[in-house]
């Protein structure tokens, strides 16, 4: 992709730290049926057909955020969102495949969950 401005940036992942970066990246690749590559063990890339995608580096003091944040616990920094069509079979996926439900919920329309690592996601409706 090339852009009018060569001094503009385009997004090629999100990266995501995690003390097993291999296995994360197995969790989002079956989450998502993105392809998964993994580079080593300290590194893992998850990709659609098209466009951006996720990747997993090494972080061997990771420390899940809470949710949601406190004054005295460190908040999320991010967290990704995806769109799905069934939001109760995609729960169920997610949970089959590692996630959890947080505790807090702050939408009936969203489900926020946390993948085996700790790092938050939504799952949520179209218009939500």
């Amino acid at each position: 992709m090339t852009s009018a401005d060569a001094s503009m940036p385009t997004l090629a992942a999100t990266v995501l730290q995690s003390p097993e970066p291999l296995v994360l990246a197995r969790f989002y690749g079956a989450l998502t049926g993105w392809t998964v590559y993994e580079d080593d063990p300290t590194w893992a890339r998850i990709r659609p057909e098209d466009g951006p995608g996720l990747s997993v580096q090494f972080e061997p003091e990771w420390v899940p955020p809470t949710w949601p944040g406190t004054k005295d616990a460190p908040g999320m920094q991010l967290h990704l969102d995806f769109q799905v069509e069934d939001l109760p079979a995609a729960v169920e996926r997610a949970e089959t495949l590692g996630a959890t439900q947080a505790e807090y919920q702050p939408q009936d329309d969203v489900r926020v969950m946390l993948d085996p690592d700790g790092h938050p996601f939504c799952l949520f409706l179209p218009g939500a």
